[in-house]
C-alpha cells in the first residue's frame, strides 16, 4: 500500500491528498511533521534528507517534492487526463505546476507568514505589503490565463495544474489583505468544488 508522510495542514501534503482522492487510491497516512516528536523527526529525515513533507513511499520507492509526487501518481495510474502524454500538452501542464512551485510560492511567503502564521521573523509591514502586492499581480496572471482557456489552467480539461494552483488559490483567498476581484479565478474555483477530495483537502477552512 502507498504510504504518505506529512501533516494534513501542509499545503504541499494537501496537493497529494487531493491527487490520491482523484485517483481513488488506498493509502496509509502518517502525519509526520505535525509534532515535535524526536523519533518522528528522525524517521522523516531517513526518508527525506531535507526533513520536509510530503514524502511518498511506494514499496521500496521513496519520493519527495510535492509536484513530483503528484506527477508520479498520475503517471503510475496512467491518467493522461491529469498528466498528458503528448509532449506539448504535458509541458503546458508542467509549466503551470512549476510556476506555482517557484514564482507563486515565492510571492506569497512573506504575506502568508506575517498575516496567517504570525511568525516572529515576519513582522515587517512594508515587506508584507510588497509580498501581497506581488502575490496579487501573479494571481492576475492566472486570471488572464483562465480568461483565455475559458475552462481550466492548462486548457479545456482538468489537470494536475488545477490541483496545485487550486490549493494556492485557496490560500490566497483565505489570507488577510487587499485583493483585486478576479472573476475568472472565482468562476474556475467554483468549477473545482465538485471534484473528488476538494471539500476535504482544499476548501476545508485551512489556508
Amino acid at each position: 500500500m502507498l504510504e504518505l508522510y506529512g501533516k494534513p495542514t501542509s499545503i504541499n501534503v494537501r496537493k497529494v491528498l487531493w491527487v490520491l482522492a482523484e485517483l481513488g487510491l488506498e493509502y496509509r497516512h502518517d502525519a509526520a511533521g505535525a509534532s515535535t516528536d524526536a523519533a518522528a523527526d528522525a524517521r522523516l529525515r531517513r526518508l527525506n534528507p531535507n526533513a520536509q513533507v510530503p514524502v511518498l513511499c511506494d514499496g521500496d520507492f521513496v519520493l519527495w517534492e510535492s509536484n513530483s509526487i503528484c506527477r508520479y501518481l498520475a503517471a503510475r495510474a496512467e491518467r493522461a487526463d491529469l498528466l498528458p502524454q503528448a509532449p506539448r500538452e504535458r509541458a503546458r501542464v508542467e509549466q503551470w505546476m512549476d510556476w506555482q512551485a517557484t514564482d507563486l510560492n515565492s510571492a506569497w511567503r512573506y504575506a502568508f507568514m506575517a498575516g496567517v502564521r504570525r511568525h516572529p521573523d515576519y513582522q515587517d509591514d512594508a515587506a508584507a505589503a510588497a509580498s501581497q502586492a506581488h502575490w496579487n499581480r501573479l494571481m492576475g496572471v492566472l486570471d488572464r490565463q483562465l480568461a483565455q482557456t475559458g475552462a481550466h489552467v492548462a486548457g479545456e480539461r482538468f489537470s494536475l495544474a488545477d490541483i496545485v494552483l487550486g490549493l494556492s488559490t485557496q490560500r490566497w483567498r483565505m489570507t488577510p489583505g487587499d485583493k483585486p476581484v478576479l472573476s475568472c479565478v472565482d468562476a474556475w474555483f467554483a468549477r473545482l468544488r465538485p471534484r473528488a477530495g476538494f471539500a476535504l483537502h482544499v476548501d476545508n477552512g485551512v489556508p
